[in-house]
């Protein structure tokens, strides 16, 4: 059988990624639709999701990946979890978050989003390729209620500097501290967070929440 590479970074700006995605009936997405929720952009192989989902049942949380060989791996997993406070797509953000929050309707359950180790797209050039764009902010910002968190990690300080500004940008999001976190408000660990700690480099973290 062949072996499927996976590209570690995709141009999210290709035409390929521009059609939005059919928004899924929550309903059967979600054992318990009303839970709050979680979504987590850019979840790669969902293992942090996986343990959230564990961890705390009484939430909800959905994993956002543009990388669909990616995303199918991580749909399998969760699958033989069993785990139904947990589902995983494939989408592009900037393109299709708006559209699958007002699938929520007038109950929107939002109350939590991590972006965390996103692609750095170091080159001036590139970096409207970066996945934290003004727009997808300002979606944030609309569908967070009051007091809804937006978490951000990375192991560059560019990029966590970046989405810092990006949100500090924007009125209705409120940074908990100046300084970055020393440790992670979750549980839980993405691939890419446990392997930089292990290497004893720093983590650059932050939580903004909704005013």
């Amino acid at each position: 059988m062949a072996v499927v590479r996976v590209r570690q970074h995709v141009n999210p700006l290709s035409g390929k990624y521009q059609a939005p995605v059919e928004v899924p009936n929550w309903s059967a997405a979600f054992a318990t639709p009303r839970q709050p929720l979680h979504i987590d952009i850019g979840c790669g192989k969902g293992v942090f999701l996986l343990s959230m989902a564990e961890l705390a049942p009484e939430w909800n949380f959905l994993g956002l990946e543009i990388r669909k060989p990616v995303v199918e791996s991580a749909q399998k997993r969760q699958q033989e979890t069993g785990l139904s406070n947990l589902h995983f797509m494939y989408c592009n953000v900037n393109i299709s978050l708006r559209a699958l929050l007002e699938g929520w309707g007038d109950q929107n359950p939002l109350q939590q989003v991590s972006i965390q180790f996103p692609d750095p797209w170091f080159k001036k050039r590139h970096q409207k390729r970066r996945v934290l764009q003004p727009e997808l902010v300002s979606t944030l910002a609309q569908f967070l209620p009051t007091g809804g968190r937006v978490v951000v990690q990375s192991d560059v300080e560019e990029v966590a500097v970046d989405m810092c500004d990006r949100l500090t940008e924007n009125p209705h999001f409120l940074r908990s501290s100046p300084d970055w976190l020393p440790i992670s408000p979750f549980p839980a660990q993405t691939d890419r967070e446990r392997v930089t700690l292990e290497q004893e480099r720093p983590v650059y973290r932050a939580i903004f929440t909704q005013s």
